[in-house]
Parts: C-alpha cells; structure tokens; sequence
C-alpha cells in the first residue's frame, strides 16, 4: 500500500496514472482486461486476452524511447475465485526490457507476488511502483 519503492512518479506520471485508471477501470466494465500502457497521456497498448506482460512488450514495441506507465486494476466484476490481477518479479523484468518507468497497481485487489523481492528488483532497475486505491489517488493528484 503506497510507495513501494524509492522512486516516485513524476507529475506527468502521476497524470498518466490517472488516466490509465479510469480507462482500466472502463474495460473492465466491458470484461476486456486488467492492464493499460500509457505515455505522456497517449494509450500505447491494452491488455486483452494476451496478458499483461504481452501487453508490456508490445508497448515497448510502439513506444521505442521507453519511459511509459503500466496501470493494472480489478475489473469491477472480477470473480476473485478465478482471474486475480497479479504483479510479479517477471512483470518488472517485462517492463525493464521494454522500457517502462511506473507500475501502478489497485491496492487490496492486485497480487504482489513476492513483494519484497519485487520492490528490491524496482529500486536496482529504476521503476516506481505504486500501490493505491481510487481514493488515494485522487488526493494525490490533488496535492
């Protein structure tokens, strides 16, 4: 919950982040993903049914100077039984080679396996993640 690493998002980030969010957040809505890549409030990809780390790498594809935010929630419909949004050491390894800077993820709906780890490997590749809920970062936004 909160910063989960020593490197915070910009300001332009954290508008990214807010973006992603709400867009997530409507495709969810629509049953068609979990994740969203976004760039200086440009939609570089979608999470569909290839996966999150697909969709970080076909990011990385389009967005060659690198840079951009990855935001991964809960649909509001998920049935927690089945499809968990998870985060893990290969999501970050995904993100570093393809050039991502920001994870964001839904606070108390995504699963951080091996947080600790996770968190180290962010600081030692120079990411940010953040963990938050729609709350939380609206009063970040507003500070």
């Amino acid at each position: 919950h909160g910063f989960l690493t020593k490197r915070r998002p910009s300001h332009s980030q954290w508008e990214d982040i807010k973006m992603g969010w709400d867009i997530a957040k409507q495709m969810g809505q629509l049953d068609i993903g979990q994740s969203i890549v976004i760039n200086d409030k440009a939609v570089i990809a979608v999470e569909a049914i290839e996966g999150t780390d697909r969709a970080i790498q076909r990011a990385g594809q389009l967005c060659k100077r690198g840079g951009f935010t990855v935001v991964k929630v809960a649909k509001p419909q998920q049935d927690r039984r089945f499809d968990v949004p998870t985060v893990g050491i290969k999501t970050l390894q995904t993100m570093h080679e393809a050039g991502g800077r920001v994870l964001a993820i839904e606070s108390n709906q995504t699963i951080m396996i091996d947080q600790k780890e996770v968190a180290d490997l962010a600081d030692k590749l120079g990411i940010a993640i953040v963990s938050l809920n729609e709350e939380e970062l609206t009063l970040q936004l507003a500070s």
